[in-house]
């Protein structure tokens, strides 16, 4: 009975569609592991509130014993879409505070108060001040972002690191220039087609991926917007490429 009055499957019935066994099993295999391992409490997203709850019950039923369930908020957009590699929007611990403070950056608008909440030791009165701000058109989003993302960094990497980064950021943003640190790598010929040094660079996954960023205008060369993918690049010294306004890589033979 708990199953089927589930929100989700009652949505199905109503729509005339179907439910998969699947569906009824995967929250019973998460619920029996609380049983098999005998779990006093069990901590998870707010999306697992459900599958916990099986597990929940199921430990009354099979162990006569209380099991304590206690949830987390996800950090969501404003689509309530959960920050995560599908989105390509998460944090990795062993990013460079420079990708972590950019990634941040381009976290939607509706992310910063939950980014405050989640990820940063902010005071309640402090987040309650950047919500006020965001809410009444004081303060440019983009600045407040720019302090979640400093005090992220701050957290996992350090108050030097995260300086830094912001340097960093608006070095390349604000300023159009180059970051001081940039990977060279180096080719074994003297000419290459552009598409070929892109996915050389993983500055691209594939040739139709390479093909459709410079006909996008989002590659630049010696700093020169190149929107012909048939380009051909003579390498002569060190050349600067760029991808977007984040990515940049230099290239010699």
């Amino acid at each position: 009975g708990q199953m089927i009055i589930r929100d989700m499957f009652q949505k199905r019935i109503a729509d005339d569609k179907p439910i998969y066994l699947h569906e009824f099993l995967y929250p019973l295999a998460q619920a029996y592991d609380s049983v098999a391992m005998d779990v006093d409490l069990e901590l998870g997203g707010n999306d697992q509130t459900f599958n916990m709850m099986c597990g929940r019950d199921l430990m009354k039923t099979l162990k006569n014993k209380e099991k304590f369930v206690l949830t987390m908020k996800l950090l969501t957009d404003a689509g309530g879409k959960k920050m995560g590699k599908t989105e390509g929007n998460m944090l990795n611990l062993n990013e460079s505070p420079d990708q972590m403070f950019g990634k941040v950056m381009s976290w939607s608008d509706g992310m910063i108060v939950p980014g405050f909440e989640l990820c940063t030791n902010l005071s309640l009165a402090e987040i309650q001040k950047v919500k006020q701000d965001l809410e009444s058109d004081k303060v440019n989003p983009r600045d407040l972002k720019a302090r979640l993302a400093f005090e992220i960094v701050k957290e996992l990497q350090g108050e030097e690191a995260a300086q830094k980064a912001q340097e960093q950021f608006d070095k390349v943003f604000s300023k159009k220039q180059a970051p001081d640190e940039i990977k060279t790598i180096k080719l074994n010929q003297a000419q290459m087609p552009l598409v070929e040094i892109l996915i050389a660079t993983k500055l691209a996954k594939s040739k139709s991926d390479a093909q459709r960023l410079i006909e996008q205008k989002s590659v630049r060369v010696g700093g020169v917007v190149i929107d012909n993918w048939q380009k051909m690049i003579d390498i002569k010294g060190e050349i600067l490429i760029q991808k977007g306004k984040r990515f940049f890589v230099k290239i010699k033979i």
